[in-house]
Order: C-alpha cells, then sequence, then structure tokens
C-alpha cells in the first residue's frame, strides 16, 4: 500500500492529500530515508513524521484497504513522539 493511503486509513493523518504534500515536503522517512508519497510500505517498517510540533516514529504492524475508526490504531505501534 502506498504510505500516503497508509496514513490516511490508519488516520495519522486526516487526508491523503494532507499526507501526499507532506511526502513532497521532505517530512516522512522510512528506515530513516527520505520517501515519496508513492513509497510501498510494508510491514515491520518504520515510519517519522515530522510535524511543526515535534514528530511522531512508529511501526507498521498490519496492512489493510479500509479499516473502521475504532480499529484504526492497530495497524500500527507507536515508538516514540
Amino acid at each position: 500500500m502506498r504510505i500516503d493511503k497508509f496514513l490516511k486509513v490508519s488516520r495519522i493523518l486526516k487526508r491523503r492529500t494532507v499526507a501526499r504534500e507532506a511526502a513532497e515536503a521532505g517530512k516522512i522517512f522510512v528506515g530513516g530515508k527520505e520517501v515519496k508519497p508513492s513509497y510501498r510500505l510494508k510491514i515491520g517498517d518504520v515510519v517519522e513524521i515530522f510535524f511543526a510540533a515535534g514528530s511522531l516514529k512508529f511501526r507498521v504492524l498490519e496492512i489493510k484497504e479500509t479499516v473502521k475508526k475504532d480499529e484504526a490504531n492497530s495497524l500500527y505501534e507507536v515508538i516514540s513522539e
């Protein structure tokens, strides 16, 4: 699954366009490397997103096309905020 779609499905970012813009601005890293919105995410990948107020680092546990709101946080495990 593309990283921009995963960030939207997992509800880490509210909209896919926001995720795409963050990746294009160089604010999303997987395994320490900057990635584009089209990056294919895999289970076990460690993703770090930089926001104006800090950063979020998490590990991908599961990849699903759709998920209910209350199950969204089961797709990832937060490592550090």
